[in-house]
């Protein structure tokens, strides 16, 4: 057996407790990064987005349910790829996992980094007095490109220090953004519609150098925009169609399933389910009540028709200008309803402290898969590598930042219609995730003696296998996002999701990635058995940490 792997141990440790787990879960599902950032995006759908949260978070449970359950059964580094790999099979497992983990989170880099200017640089700049400067980095492909390197350049920092280490930067991110989104709270239930007003007003024009009469403004560009998504209500089917969007928020609470091989106590189910059980829930709760906040002060229709003149523009559908000149981020809406600039600097800067902490799971998960094939041989040995003081593989991280600088600057210029791609991110994400709900369907059956072996034998739903129960119902939801996604159903003229069949950069962009897993897993594979090695065998055997 030592013989199949790079060596007889991964030399990665279990430098995490579940609590660290549990962090890096909830800011997986970030209510202030990927949460108002797709909520802001959905101003045209139709279904109550307060449904769809709690729906949706539903059938999220028995995700959560399968990885914790799998993370018990193999507590390796690697996840999604291992599991896979050990039960479907070694093609399935490396082509879907490594174009899930690793190919497309090329272009969640782009992402983050628009995520990072909207929350964090903008409005610091403009309280600051920067207003050239705000809109530069808001509005320009340029600023954008800056921005991406900029994210690449933290991120890379974080995981070159260690998983220990970015743990402790998570923990401080964890409190002072907790502390930022309760200030905000604070200022959205105590103020009044017409304050917000005011306070729109005044300081659209002082820090961003707006024209007179913005919240007027906003409003006919928010109807014009075809702002229509409600708070609530919504038929169960409208209510439906919301969700596949939805889910590029939420759809994340097993994120870190790939570092459980780095986590003190994973064989435990119970205590792996009640971390990312309570990611999912605290985050799902926070939504609801950040959005009753929104609708109390700021205004639901408002907030909507903002979004809509906003994006409308942003996505080229429209040559107007919105009036209100950067994206409505609540929290900068917030502090509108006080004209202290101390304090308004400081609550969007704890604010910022959820993309901060957030930030390292752009790549910290998807080197893990990369160290993980590497390791099975399926990629060069270096890879493998990791470095000694920080136990961290920096030639995995280093295949995660290359193609990613190419990527933000395709997705920055939109070269190509790449950012019609955005939805993408996710939709290749959900295929891992739907050949791991068959991994955990079949566990029982294709693995008995490793599945009688753990501590998840025992839970059974009538006699079936609690995994393979929970694993079907996952699966079902996903089958019916990839649908919805692929044929995208027209509402009112509009399609809804922008990344279906016809969207001929899309479905390139994605068979180009599938098509070249391939070429590497069958090319290693061959030359693996000229040299002697049997990566199928390989895949047979499960490996030490």
């Amino acid at each position: 057996m030592s013989d199949l792997f790079v060596r007889k141990a991964t030399g990665l440790v279990r430098s995490w407790s579940v609590f660290d787990a549990f962090v890096y879960a909830l800011f997986s599902i970030n209510l202030v990064t990927l949460g108002l950032y797709s909520f802001s995006q959905m101003y045209y759908l139709q279904g109550g987005l307060i449904p769809a949260l709690i729906i949706s978070a539903l059938f999220i449970v028995f995700e959560v349910v399968v990885y914790s359950a799998l993370i018990a059964v193999m507590p390796r580094s690697g996840g999604d790829y291992v599991w896979q790999s050990r039960v479907l099979g070694g093609a399935t497992g490396f082509i879907l996992s490594v174009t899930g983990w690793w190919f497309i989170l090329w272009l969640w880099v782009p992402l983050y980094s628009d995520m990072l200017r909207h929350i964090v640089i903008t409005p610091l700049l403009g309280i600051l007095g920067a207003k050239d400067l705000a809109l530069w980095f808001g509005q320009s492909s340029l600023g954008l490109f800056v921005t991406a390197l900029i994210t690449l350049t933290l991120v890379s920092i974080y995981i070159m220090l260690g998983m220990k280490t970015y743990a402790r930067i998570q923990k401080i991110c964890f409190y002072g953004g907790m502390l930022g989104l309760l200030i905000v709270l604070g200022l959205l239930l105590t103020g009044s519609p017409e304050a917000f007003k005011a306070g729109l007003e005044s300081n659209s024009v002082a820090l961003f150098g707006a024209k007179p009469g913005v919240y007027d403004a906003t409003v006919a560009l928010g109807k014009d925009a075809g702002a229509a998504m409600p708070l609530t209500g919504g038929s169960i089917g409208l209510i439906f169609l919301t969700m596949p969007y939805l889910v590029f928020f939420n759809l994340w609470p097993n994120w870190g399933a790939t570092l459980y091989g780095e986590v003190r106590g994973a064989t435990d189910f119970k205590r792996n389910f009640s971390g990312m059980a309570w990611a999912l829930g605290a985050t799902t709760l926070l939504a609801i009540v950040v959005l009753l906040a929104i609708s109390k002060t700021i205004g639901w229709d408002f907030y909507m028709q903002a979004n809509g003149a906003f994006w409308n523009y942003t996505w080229g559908y429209t040559t107007t200008e919105p009036a209100f000149p950067v994206w409505p981020y609540p929290a900068l809406l917030a502090v509108f309803l006080t004209s202290n600039r101390l304090v308004q600097f400081i609550v969007v800067a704890l604010m910022s402290m959820w993309w901060f902490g957030w930030s390292g799971t752009v790549f910290l998960s998807s080197t893990r898969v990369i160290f993980a094939a590497a390791f099975d041989r399926l990629l060069p040995e270096k890879v493998a590598e990791i470095e000694p003081r920080t136990r961290t593989p920096l030639y995995a991280l280093l295949m995660m930042v290359i193609p990613s600088i190419i990527v933000s600057y395709l997705f920055a210029y939109n070269h190509f219609n790449f950012r019609s791609l955005t939805l993408d991110s996710t939709l290749v994400i959900a295929v891992t995730y739907l050949g791991t709900a068959i991994a955990a369907i079949l566990l029982p059956y294709r693995k008995p003696d490793l599945y009688n072996a753990s501590p998840i034998a025992k839970y059974k739903v009538l006699g079936i296998p609690l995994i393979t129960v929970a694993g079907l119902i996952f699966g079902g939801f996903l089958c019916f996002l990839l649908v919805e996604w692929l044929f995208d159903p027209w509402l009112n003229g509009t399609a809804l999701y922008g990344i279906s069949l016809a969207n001929t950069p899309s479905v390139i962009y994605m068979a180009i990635m599938y098509g070249l897993a391939a070429i590497i897993y069958y090319g290693f594979r061959a030359y693996r058995k000229k040299t002697g090695i049997d990566i199928e065998k390989v895949h047979q055997e499960i490996p030490s940490e």
